[in-house]
Formats: C-alpha cells, sequence, structure tokens
C-alpha cells in the first residue's frame, strides 16, 4: 500500500512560527504535499511561505483575500489534496521525527480504517508554572478504546482526547461525513472529531509519548476562555444538527441534548427556560419533532415533578 500524505497548514499572522512548523513536515518523508494557506494575513507570512515555496517543490501556497477562519482555511487546503491521506498542523505546532512511522504501519496491517489519533505534547513559548507544565504535558487517551466506542468516551471525557495535529485521516472520509462546519468560529475541530468518531473507523496510534508539539504562547486561541464559552453551544448545536441528518441513534442524540442543556439552561431551569431549549432544537431540527426524545425533553414531561407535586406525593 503507498502512503503518502498532503500536510495542510492554516495560518493568520504566523510568522513567528510558521518556518519551525514547514520545516518539521519537511523532514517526514512519507509528506510529498505540504498546503499552506494564509487567511490574509497582515504580518510577513505571506513573504515567508513564499520563500519556502520557491525552495521546495513540495510546498503548495495559496491565499484567501480576506480573513475567513480556521475551519474555512482548512477546508481550502482539503479540497486541493491531492494524497490519499490527510494530515493537519497548526501553524504554531510543529511534528517531531518519524510522526507518521506508526501510522504507515497500522493503515497497512487495517486497511478498514479511515484514521488514526496520536498523543501530543506541548512546547512553552512564554513563562508557565509547574502544574501548567504538568496539566499540558500530553494530550491523548488514556487508554485504547474500541473505534464503536469512541464517540461516548471522547464525548464523555473521562479518559481524555486527543487533537488535530496527531491525527491523520483517508481523504475520502470528508465525502461521508463534511468538512469542517465553517459556521463555528472556534471549536471546529473538536465538532469534527465527534462527527468523525461517530460515523468512521478511528484506531489509536502512539498514545503514551507524542509525536507532534503543541506550541503554546500568549496569542494562543485556547487561551481565551470566554471566546469558547460564548461559542462553545452553538458547537454542540451544530453536532446536533449533523446528527440529526445523517445520524438518527437516539443515545448519542440524548447525549448532545442533555450536554446543551446542563451548559446553556440548567442554570435557570424554571419553565420557559425548558420552553425555549424545547423550541430551540425542534424548530432547528425539525426531524426531532414526534420522536421520542422531543417528548422526552417537553416541558411538562421534564418539569412534571415540579409542577405537579401533589401527584407525586400522593403516590408514596
Amino acid at each position: 500500500m503507498d502512503f503518502f500524505i498532503s500536510v495542510i497548514i492554516p495560518v493568520y499572522n504566523g510568522e513567528k512560527f510558521i518556518v519551525k512548523a514547514v520545516e518539521s513536515v519537511l523532514i517526514q518523508p512519507e509528506v510529498i504535499e505540504i498546503i499552506i494557506i494564509d487567511d490574509a494575513s497582515t504580518d510577513n507570512t505571506l513573504h515567508l511561505i513564499k520563500q519556502l515555496e520557491k525552495e521546495q517543490n513540495r510546498i503548495v501556497v495559496l491565499k484567501h483575500s480576506k480573513n475567513l477562519g480556521r475551519a474555512s482555511t482548512r477546508n481550502t487546503g482539503i479540497r486541493h489534496a491531492n494524497s490519499e491521506f490527510i494530515a493537519f498542523l497548526d501553524a504554531d505546532d510543529f511534528y517531531l521525527p518519524n510522526r507518521f512511522k506508526t501510522d504507515k504501519e497500522l493503515f497497512k496491517d487495517h486497511q478498514d480504517i479511515d484514521g488514526i489519533y496520536n498523543a501530543i505534547g506541548t512546547h512553552f513559548y512564554r513563562n508557565t508554572t509547574r502544574d501548567e507544565q504538568k496539566k499540558l504535558e500530553l494530550t491523548t487517551l488514556n487508554k485504547t478504546v474500541d473505534p464503536d466506542s469512541l464517540f461516548n468516551v471522547l464525548f464523555k471525557g473521562k479518559h481524555g482526547h486527543f487533537s488535530i495535529d496527531g491525527l491523520t485521516i483517508k481523504r475520502h472520509v470528508f465525502k461521508i461525513i463534511g468538512f469542517f462546519n465553517e459556521e463555528i468560529p472556534v471549536a471546529e475541530d473538536t465538532e469534527l472529531i465527534y462527527r468523525l468518531a461517530i460515523k468512521l473507523k478511528l484506531h489509536g496510534g502512539v498514545l503514551h509519548k507524542p509525536v507532534a508539539m503543541r506550541g503554546v504562547h500568549e496569542d494562543n486561541v485556547f487561551n481565551k476562555s470566554s471566546i469558547y464559552k460564548k461559542h462553545e453551544t452553538k458547537m454542540y448545536m451544530a453536532l446536533l444538527s449533523w446528527c440529526t441528518r445523517h445520524y438518527k441513534a437516539n443515545e448519542i442524540l440524548d447525549l448532545i441534548l442533555n450536554r446543551i442543556w446542563i451548559m446553556r439552561y440548567k442554570t435557570d431551569a424554571n419553565i420557559m427556560a425548558h420552553i425555549n431549549y424545547w423550541l430551540a432544537y425542534t424548530l432547528g431540527n425539525p426531524k426531532l419533532l414526534f420522536t421520542t426524545l422531543s417528548i422526552k425533553y417537553f416541558p411538562l414531561i421534564r418539569l412534571r415533578q415540579k409542577l405537579f407535586p401533589f401527584l407525586y406525593n400522593n403516590s408514596k
């Protein structure tokens, strides 16, 4: 089996890190194509990657005329990729040597799998504490997970998670699950990973040590928790909408519905909060109307004990 990879690098104002990222990909023998997409940077990024393109025939540089965000930028790269296998790298991260060695062996031995996930580590470009170093030391699943159980394990979060930098997937998966959701400002990679885990067969690779390093610095988006908090519910609503169209397993839909309830509505658990929630997900996802889940989350059902306590008191 031929194992050739297209690596997609989205970049916006990444002049401090982009050269290191690209050089870490160039040392990987399996990579035949590095697609760098400049998302309308205003610094020296475009000049640097154009220079790299002149020096290395494996590099392809694309450019957006205006800033479109990470999801759209990655999607541009996917549409231009030529290899059967695709991997991603953020512009402020970098691969370690032999990044794809185990992936190559696993894809050869298990040709039915759609993707492989691996552990990544952390490289600090700013001052940090020992507690933070320990917390971010390794992003990985801490146990082997059957592909059929992967979504439940990831969603419940008890055994960790993995990053897109440690993921290698077959290009055909995007025909099955779609591309990155361009309506989500943040956590678009998490939403895509959930869809992959729901619909396809992902296999664990190197989970005990990193194959790539995430760069941590003052400008990381994940440092800005308020942005994630603001848009996280939107990510779960998008996932719910996708599931109602493509995957109708009640167990998964129920997990997502309950997560949205806890995040957005439970703090104001009155009748109007329940009504607003029920209307939001049923009007946004009409296929859920008149299903068992629509009945389960119907306000009078959810609040029956609170609204009609005498019925329950008399039954004791």
